[in-house]
């Protein structure tokens, strides 16, 4: 069976909601170029856990919620002491600050385990999905909304609910606060919003939806749903709202398609067995290698498109300001083979027959060709934008003439025009007129 309740539902639901509730908070993170903060406070809320418990003797949510907090917010204190006074950037801090205390945390649970005391360093880093059974659900969706469901829900998928529910509410209300501080802390100090406890506020947030993760799902999937559904949001959108349903989307993706494929795709291929957040971790990171190719805007497809086309444009404007210059000359159909000369790409000849396409130029027999008349059009505000811009250089910016010729062939290719100028460029050769 493709879905069994018992089985399947309580774990998806705790991974759905440890999945959303980090990739809500790590859209801040990634606009504020903080992801690996969310991997520091991941590591380094192991050993704020470890001392609440042992001074506790109970995991109970709020033990667990105040040693994880407290150690969050010593991260970020400790990381920030580390970078002012050792002057070292921000990621060295962090990688420093969250491998030192992630490895006093591994240490404490070691301790702990020599008392005989119930902490597992395997439970905080993978998670226990598995676990996470329904002996007594009912046999249909029907039976699922009743008072008995929601007493004999665990009690990890009730604190993740709790926690998404939080993250929600805090999101929703400090949106606008949360958006200023995290394009421009200085403008919202300036505004009267203090983006000191905003930054502290939002970390407190992330530590709490790690340790409300850590039992359920482990470190190595929140620290995935904290960068990676935030990331491939930010490549597909430039506002903060679309970002923010585009990484809520992407964590059900990874949350829902990870955990189905850690329980279809073992018995397929004779695995024994498959960690679920391992998984998920593991489709959040495919999710995003897509995302870096098929990117509208930053992908890396779009990017080759772009760039080839820039560079058709770029070929096809000095192949119209080659012919001109020629026509100037009293070269009215000039040869391929003078074209190539100050020809600077590859394949003229591909160039020649795409400025044919657009009937901008004349094949004349095999070898010689000649403007049209849009052409010549095109082809003289090519050079009226190059040589204005020669003259702007020379007049404007103090530039020798014989240092402007190869900034004005890069500045000539783009579409606005330059200001307006004399009628002959530092040269002396004359500008022409532009076409309305």
């Amino acid at each position: 069976m493709f879905f069994d309740i018992g089985l399947d539902l309580f774990p998806l639901l705790a991974a759905v909601f440890a999945a959303v509730s980090c990739a809500l908070l790590g859209n801040f993170l990634v606009l504020r170029r903080l992801s690996l903060m969310g991997d520091a406070i991941s590591h380094s809320v192991l050993p704020g856990l470890v001392i609440a418990f042992l001074i506790t003797s109970t995991r109970s949510p709020i033990a667990m919620f105040a040693g994880a907090a407290i150690a969050g917010v010593a991260t970020v204190v400790l990381v920030e002491f580390v970078k002012r006074f050792g002057r070292v950037e921000s990621g060295a801090a962090m990688g420093v600050v969250f491998s030192i205390l992630f490895a006093l945390g591994v240490l404490l649970i070691e301790q702990a385990a020599a008392r005989h005391v119930d902490l597992d360093a395997d439970c905080v880093l993978h998670g226990q999905l598995e676990t996470l059974v329904w002996y007594s659900a009912p046999d249909s969706f029907g039976g699922l909304f009743t008072l008995q469901t929601l007493q004999q829900t665990p009690r990890q998928v009730k604190t993740l609910a709790i926690t998404l529910i939080l993250a929600i509410g805090f999101v929703t209300l400090l949106f606008k606060e949360l958006r200023l501080a995290a394009f421009d802390s200085a403008l919202a100090t300036t505004l009267g919003f203090n983006a000191t406890f905003l930054h502290y506020l939002l970390m407190i947030f992330v530590a709490t939806a790690t340790v409300a993760s850590f039992e359920a799902v482990g470190s190595i999937l929140v620290i995935a749903m904290l960068i990676c559904p935030a990331a491939v949001a930010r490549l597909f959108t430039d506002r903060l709202g679309s970002q923010i349903i585009c990484s809520v989307i992407v964590a059900l993706i990874c949350s829902i398609g990870g955990y189905f494929s850690a329980t279809i795709l073992p018995s397929a291929f004779g695995i024994d067995a498959v960690n679920a957040a391992g998984a998920m971790a593991m489709m959040g990171g495919i999710v995003l290698a897509i995302a870096v190719f098929v990117s509208p805007s930053h992908g890396v497809i779009s990017r080759v498109i772009r760039r080839r086309r820039l560079s058709g444009r770029v070929a096809l404007d000095d192949l119209l300001a080659a012919i001109f210059r020629a026509t100037e000359k009293g070269q009215l159909q000039p040869t391929r083979t003078e074209l190539q000369i100050g020809f600077a790409h590859a394949n003229l000849h591909r160039t020649i027959q795409r400025a044919n396409h657009l009937q901008l130029v004349e094949p004349i027999g095999t070898q010689q060709v000649r403007l049209t008349e849009s052409g010549m059009q095109a082809a003289s505000e090519v050079v009226r934008r190059h040589r204005l811009w020669e003259h702007y250089l020379v007049e404007k910016v103090g530039l020798a003439p014989d240092h402007v010729h190869e900034t004005a062939e890069l500045l000539e290719h783009l579409p606005p025009r330059p200001p307006q100028g004399p009628e002959s460029d530092p040269h002396g050769k004359v500008i022409p007129k532009g076409f309305s």
